[in-house]
């Protein structure tokens, strides 16, 4: 057996807008109904868990698994911008409320991709207002945190926000040919992380920091120059800038492969996942290793790791050999304080809609009863054992 470390946290991952449906205010949604988008179909109903919360953390709960990480939909909780839904923010404390009753640790996140229409239409993370509204929105927030949440995320993958805002189509969330990040943008995200930081430093017991899209560049022969020039301002820089907070989270899934002319496409004969991803267990390891030596120690959080699949028995293997590998950075000092499976449910993929599949749960499109996989039980015997057999 490969035991992790006593306390060790163990659950799933979700997104507001991912799982939700019908964030009609937020910015994605004019996106995915705009005449001739790339993006493949809009969310609509999505999961329908904003009503089926409950019975979303009762099925990771009973599997084995402790802990449950849900982001807040901006755009609910503030519509326009200084009204403030009262009924949103309760929304919100009920599932924190729910989690606790359910004995699962909550982590939550403030803002996972989306942000409201009124935001995004005074200019975004390029508005010289952005870092004041951040922190003001992290203040709306604080009575969904009480002071029972320890784990706050504030931004999630600054590093595609800003890869995004660079972006001709915001539908370029693939790892290979990633568009070069708004350095502008790049700063005012982390000027706002520090700012949401300051607001929740005055929560006692918060443990806040912000997680990153670790993509495990590696160089070709001769190509470590090209290798760290395109991956520092996409990568690299967001670790560093994690030094000194509370701990970082890392969300991997594949490797990127730099040649003299940049990224490489996956070579044709390897095995890919539904998101044309190449299958690499190993990006975790790399990625938490990386995140560990980049940011001075500061403790890492898997926030997110898993894989596009319609064979669950695959998405075991990838996991427990991903796991594996967060085992041997754990043995060589790497302190993590626990792994979150992207995702819980078979939800919204951004711009590949619902083809990718990537939950421990599937969900009827029509009636949306949720199916659990056998990848759900495997990994909450993993969570219950404390550690993971690995030729299980």
């Amino acid at each position: 057996m490969l035991h992790f470390p006593d306390g060790f946290l163990w659950g799933a991952a979700t997104a507001a807008h991912q799982i939700e449906g019908n964030n009609v205010n937020n910015d994605w949604w004019p996106r995915e109904h705009a005449p001739g988008t790339s993006i493949v179909e809009p969310s609509g109903d999505a999961c329908d868990s904003y009503h089926r919360f409950r019975e979303d953390m009762t099925l990771l709960r009973d599997a084995g698994l402790d802990t449950y990480r849900f982001s807040l939909e901006w755009s609910r909780i503030e519509p326009e911008e200084g009204m403030v839904s009262r009924a949103a923010v309760d929304h919100y404390r009920r599932m924190v409320d729910t989690a606790l009753e359910l004995g699962i640790t909550p982590m939550v996140t403030l803002m996972h991709f989306t942000v409201p229409r009124w935001f995004a239409q005074d200019g975004m993370w390029r508005s010289p207002k952005a870092a004041d509204r951040f922190a003001r929105f992290t203040e709306l927030a604080l009575p969904v945190l009480g002071n029972e949440v320890t784990w706050v995320c504030t931004i999630n993958e600054p590093n595609i926000a800003a890869m995004l805002a660079g972006a001709d189509d915001p539908a370029n969330l693939v790892a290979y040919g990633l568009p070069a990040p708004d350095l502008q943008v790049a700063d005012t995200l982390l000027e706002c992380h520090r700012r949401s930081r300051e607001v929740l430093s005055g929560v006692g017991g918060v443990r806040s920091g912000w997680t990153v899209a670790t993509q495990a560049f590696q160089a070709e022969p001769g190509c470590e120059e090209v290798a760290h020039r395109y991956g520092y301002q996409r990568d690299d820089w967001y670790l560093e800038a994690a030094r000194g907070d509370d701990w970082v989270g890392v969300q991997a899934y594949t490797r990127t492969i730099i040649g003299p002319d940049g990224p490489r496409q996956v070579p044709e004969g390897v095995e890919t996942t539904l998101t044309g991803w190449e299958y690499y267990p190993r990006a975790l390891e790399l990625g938490v290793r990386s995140a560990w030596e980049k940011a001075g120690g500061t403790p890492v959080f898997v926030t997110e790791n898993g894989m596009a699949t319609d064979d669950d028995a695959r998405r075991i293997d990838y996991t427990r050999d991903a796991l594996a590998g967060l085992h041997a950075a754990v043995q060589d000092g790497v302190r993590v304080e626990g792994y979150l499976h992207w995702s819980l449910l078979d939800n919204y993929e951004w711009a590949s809609g619902y083809r990718p599949t990537f939950g421990l749960v599937a969900v009827d499109r029509e009636t949306f009863v949720r199916t659990p996989k056998p990848s759900l039980a495997w990994l909450g015997s993993v969570a219950r054992a404390g550690g993971l057999d690995p030729q299980a």
